[in-house]
């Protein structure tokens, strides 16, 4: 294995900790969906409600597309942190790997928006893509090296 630049390190740890956050944020995103629904996955969850028309929902619309938002990140980002970090070891310019890594970021952040809150197609599944397209590549490229 070669050594990773160290300017590409910093890309990846800058951009990997906004995911990272943005990831974190969903959970509370959910939360709030359901105390301002009123409505809870768990028994145990409505004793926190602030009235007494709280219910056990477990497919609410509003609830679920944020749920799904925050799935759809860990099926992507994970396998992105793990997969770049193994193609920043194959060498690559530090040109491509800046635009690569931001570009990923920037496409999960905008996945995010376009599903959660302005819901619009076609913005999501570009959005989408555009990070598979990535995640797909450094593999094929990390594969072709190590072989």
């Amino acid at each position: 294995m070669t050594n990773i630049n160290p300017e590409t390190l910093k890309v990846f740890g800058f951009w990997g900790s906004i995911l990272v956050l943005k990831v974190l944020a969903m959970s509370p995103l959910t939360a709030r969906q359901r105390f301002a629904k009123q409505i809870f996955a768990n028994p145990e969850d409505v004793s926190l409600a602030k009235n007494s028309k709280a219910k056990i929902v477990y497919d609410d619309p509003d609830v679920e597309r944020v749920r799904r938002a925050h799935l759809n990140d860990l099926e992507n980002i994970v396998p992105w942190f793990i997969i770049t970090y193994i193609w920043l070891s194959t060498g690559p310019s530090v040109a491509l790997a800046k635009i690569l890594i931001r570009t990923f970021a920037l496409s999960r952040v905008a996945h995010t928006l376009a599903y959660v809150i302005i819901q619009q197609q076609p913005t999501r599944v570009i959005s989408f893509f555009i990070a598979y397209l990535i995640i797909g590549y450094e593999a094929l490229v990390s594969l072709l090296h190590y072989c």
